[in-house]
Formats: structure tokens, C-alpha cells, sequence
């Protein structure tokens, strides 16, 4: 396998956009929130054809334990295909040469309560990263993301503990459809390639090194806010209300108002009908049911646009 070091991250123009958009809060903000999550991107490898990225993050992270090192939280693998690649469920996902299939490995040091967020932290950032090739991404609770009802990216995220020091590592997939396009037939009216929406290739390394920027603002803010509490308050209870991560995410998903089916695998088991009406302070999914009204929160499971 290749292994390279050769994203350069545009930090100055991620820099001056959260400038922006951040207005009267304080100037250092962006510089510790950046700060915090600089480990995003440490090593990054260009692979060829594999299996499965995660798998192979996995075989990674035993050979390190193997030869007594440590692994390198925030190392960043980045397959030209995947033979094997999958979603939630074991669900077969088409992983074709011309399209961004990458993992990020972390070690994780935040607390369960902001830990918890990591695939909304994810799926911002994808949106974000989209959003900035003016595609108009939506998030779709809780790791899709859509174009027009059509998806054009998901993530996986999965968890591992080292067998040595026991570890907790968080595993990201991230799966987005660029210069691919020539989908199979059953995949053709529900998926679609960056490409196809903005009429032309695009180079796969911009995309990739706009995506670990937007990636290390999105997990450095969960850094931040965590280590706020813990100043304010001496212990990090449950994470503000007011997270500006929540506040991405409703602005960027087309979830809220919308009539779905939710399940915990909802392809296979559906639960029940509702309507979405907000995400909670913890991350769950704030729906009203349609057989009676009652209010649910989910904080697992997949739901279906039903309108």
C-alpha cells in the first residue's frame, strides 16, 4: 500500500469563514476550536483497491499494538475502491473508483455525553464540505446525506478497543460520491455523484482536504464546548442546549416537519409513522407519533422519508 502525506489542509480560508460566521464571539475562538481538533488528518494514506477501509483500519491498528506503538489518533485512510464496502447492516455499499471512500481513526478523550455526538459532527461537516462545491446538501437523521431526495454520501461509525491498552477507538466512515456516476440499475434513481450535479470532475484531493478541514472544526468544537464545561462548571454534565453543533444541523437537514417510517433498521423492521419535529440536546430524534400524538425520542435507529 502507498502512504502519503500530501493534503494540504486550506486552514487559512476555513479560518476566515468561521470568522464570519461566528461575528461577536471571541476572536480566539477559532484558533482553539481548530487547535483542538489539529489531530484530524495527522497521517493520511492513499491506498489502492481494498476490501474495506474499516477492516483494514482495524488490521492497522493490530499491527501497531503487534510491534508495541501507539496508533495515531486521527490517521486518515483513503481507498481508490473498495471491493467490500458497507453501510449500516451489513448493507452492501457501491464503492467504485472515482469516488472519496475514506476512514479516520481516533482515539477517544471526550466524554460519553459528547461522544455521542460524533456522527452529527460527521455529517455536518459533509454537508459543509458539499455546501462549499455549491451542492445543495441535506442531512437526513442520521448519517445520510441527500441532494434532491437522492443520497450522495453516508458514514459508518463504528468502535474498537485496543487488545494492549484498552484503548477506545472511533472508527468514521465516510463514503461520498464524486466523480462516480455510473451506478447500477437499482442504484440509479436514488444516488447520485457530485459530478452529475455539478456538470464537471472534480479533484478527488481538494475534496478530500475540504472535508478533514470542515472535519477538524466540526470534531474540535466537541473538544471545545466539552472543555468549556469542565472550566465552568468542574465536571461536563449534559452537553448545552445551545450547541452550535445542533444549530448546524437543523439549518443543514431537511429532516424537521417531514413524515417518515422509523425502525431501528427500518428497510427490514419498520416501528411506526411519525412526524419529525426536532433534535434533542442529547442528539435524538424528536418525533410525534401519527397513531396518537404521543412525543418519542430516538437516539438509534434510521428513519424514511414518507412525504
Amino acid at each position: 500500500m502507498g502512504a502519503e502525506r500530501v493534503l494540504s489542509l486550506p486552514l487559512a480560508a476555513e479560518m476566515a469563514e468561521r470568522r464570519r460566521q461566528l461575528g461577536a464571539e471571541p476572536a480566539s475562538m477559532v484558533e482553539e476550536v481548530l487547535a483542538y481538533g489539529a489531530v484530524v488528518g495527522s497521517r493520511v494514506e492513499f491506498c489502492g483497491r481494498l476490501p474495506s477501509c474499516l477492516d483494514y483500519a482495524r488490521t492497522l491498528i493490530r499491527d501497531d499494538e503487534a510491534a508495541g506503538r501507539s496508533f495515531a489518533s486521527g490517521r486518515v485512510l483513503i481507498a481508490s475502491e473498495l471491493e467490500a464496502g458497507r453501510g449500516r447492516f451489513a448493507r452492501p455499499w457501491h464503492a467504485p473508483a472515482g469516488g472519496l471512500w475514506l476512514t479516520m481513526v481516533l482515539v477517544n478523550t471526550l466524554l460519553p455525553q459528547h461522544a455521542r455526538f460524533y456522527p452529527l459532527a460527521a455529517g455536518v461537516a459533509v454537508a459543509e464540505t458539499l455546501r462549499s462545491f455549491g451542492i445543495p446538501a441535506h442531512l437526513k437523521w442520521v448519517n445520510d446525506i441527500l441532494v434532491n431526495g437522492r443520497k450522495i454520501a453516508g458514514m459508518l461509525l463504528e468502535t474498537d478497543h485496543g487488545l494492549v491498552r484498552r484503548e477506545e477507538y472511533v472508527l468514521l466512515g465516510i463514503g461520498l460520491n464524486v466523480n462516480n456516476g455510473d451506478f447500477p440499475p437499482d442504484l440509479q434513481e436514488l444516488a447520485v455523484s457530485m459530478r452529475q450535479v455539478v456538470g464537471r470532475k472534480l479533484d478527488l484531493k481538494q475534496v478530500a482536504a475540504r472535508l478533514l478541514v470542515k472535519l477538524r472544526w466540526q470534531l474540535g468544537l466537541l473538544h471545545y464546548i466539552e472543555a468549556r464545561q469542565l472550566a465552568a462548571e468542574g465536571d461536563s454534565g449534559e452537553p448545552p442546549a445551545d450547541h452550535p453543533l445542533l444549530a448546524s444541523w437543523r439549518e443543514l437537514s431537511d429532516c424537521l416537519g417531514r413524515r417518515v417510517l422509523f425502525g431501528f433498521n427500518v428497510q427490514q423492521q419498520p416501528q411506526y409513522e411519525a412526524v419529525v419535529e426536532d433534535i434533542d440536546p442529547a442528539g435524538g430524534l424528536v418525533m410525534r407519533l401519527v397513531a396518537d400524538g404521543r412525543r418519542v425520542i430516538e437516539y438509534a435507529g434510521e428513519i424514511q422519508y414518507l412525504s
